[in-house]
């Protein structure tokens, strides 16, 4: 079972997540997409990764806004479990550019 990362574990995770910030027991990451459409096929590939992965984002949709909200519910905050699906929403959001 994963457990929660340490202050120093995560200030230097955040360096290697620079689009990520922790908050409220959570890594957070809001986007903006070019359009509606392109957001909602960036939300279902992170889902089809959190299935997969069986860890799911809170996701916030607000037209072509996304924000990302990753936390280990069961354990109260930010696990190596985060850190993965941090990294794998980066790699579909980055695939976009």
């Amino acid at each position: 079972m994963a457990e929660l990362l340490t202050d120093d574990q995560l200030t230097e995770i955040l360096t290697k997540l620079p689009d990520w910030t922790a908050q409220d027991a959570a890594l957070v990451r809001t986007a903006e997409l070019g359009s509606f459409p392109m957001a909602i096929m960036v939300v279902n590939r992170v889902a089809e990764i959190a299935e997969n992965d069986n860890h799911h984002p809170d996701i916030d949709i607000r037209w072509r806004t996304l924000t990302f909200r990753v936390s280990t519910h069961s354990k109260g905050g930010i696990t190596a479990l985060d850190v993965s699906l941090a990294e794998e929403i980066d790699g579909v959001l980055d695939a976009l550019a």
